[in-house]
C-alpha cells in the first residue's frame, strides 16, 4: 500500500458493487467480479467430487474428515479472504466455531483457488504468503485455461511446490490422496467431443 494511502476497511467491501468480491491484502481492497463459466465450472465440480470426504461423504455420526466450504470469507489478522474453496480437518475442529458467523477466524487446513487471467498475480504472489503466515498446510492452484492442478505444501519457511497434474486422468492429490480425483471433470468438454461417463464406484 502506498504511503499516506488510508488502511482499507470491512466498509470499503460492503461498497462494492453487487456481484463483486472483496478482499483485504495488507491493508489494500482487492475487489474482482464474478469469475468466468470456466472458473464457477471448476469450483461447482471439485466440491462435488470432495464429497466423500466432506462430512456429507459417509453415514453415521463420524461422516468425512472434513468441513468443506465455497467462498468462505476469513478474517486472518487485518486481511480479509475469500478462496473459491477451502477445508478445516474434524479432528481439529469437531464442531467448527463458525457455524453461526458469516465469517471464519479460523485458517484452514487446506485452501483452493482457481486461477483466472485477472486473478492469477494476486493469488501466486499475494495471498499464497498470507496462506502461509497463517499456517495452511496445503494450498491448490488450479487452473481452468492449462487444465492443471498444482499442489503445494506448507514447510517451515516455505511453500514446496509437491507436483503440477495437468490433462484428464486420474490422480492422488494430497490432502485428500486416498480418494482419487479425475481431472477431467472439473474442465468443460472441448468443442465438438463429448465427456465420457464417469465409472461407478
Amino acid at each position: 500500500m502506498g504511503k499516506g494511502k488510508k488502511p482499507a476497511t470491512y466498509e470499503d467491501i460492503e461498497a462494492l458493487p453487487v456481484g463483486w468480491v472483496g478482499e483485504i491484502l495488507g491493508d489494500e481492497l482487492v475487489a474482482s467480479p464474478r469469475p468466468a463459466m470456466p472458473h464457477a465450472r471448476v469450483a461447482w465440480a471439485l466440491s462435488v467430487l470432495l464429497g466423500p470426504v466432506s462430512d456429507l461423504g459417509q453415514q453415521g455420526p463420524g461422516g468425512g474428515g472434513w468441513w468443506i466450504l465455497h467462498e468462505p470469507e476469513l478474517h486472518l489478522g487485518r486481511d480479509v479472504l475469500v478462496p473459491d474453496l477451502a477445508g478445516w480437518r474434524r479432528d481439529r475442529l469437531p464442531v467448527p466455531p463458525f457455524m453461526e458467523a458469516p465469517y471464519s477466524t479460523v485458517a484452514p487446513d487446506w485452501v483452493c483457488e482457481v486461477l483466472s487471467p485477472s486473478t492469477e498475480h494476486v493469488d501466486r504472489k499475494r495471498k499464497l504468503p498470507l496462506y502461509h503466515r497463517e499456517g495452511v498446510s496445503h494450498v491448490w492452484l488450479i487452473d481452468p485455461s492449462a487444465r492443471s492442478l498444482e499442489i503445494y505444501r506448507r514447510q517451515e519457511r516455505d511453500w514446496l511446490h509437491v507436483v503440477r497434474h495437468s490433462g484428464e486422468g486420474v490422480v492422488l492429490a494430497e490432502p485428500f490422496d486416498a480418494l482419487p480425483l479425475t481431472l477431467g471433470s472439473l474442465w468443460w468438454p472441448r468443442a465438438g467431443t463429448a465427456r465420457a461417463p464417469i465409472p461407478s464406484p
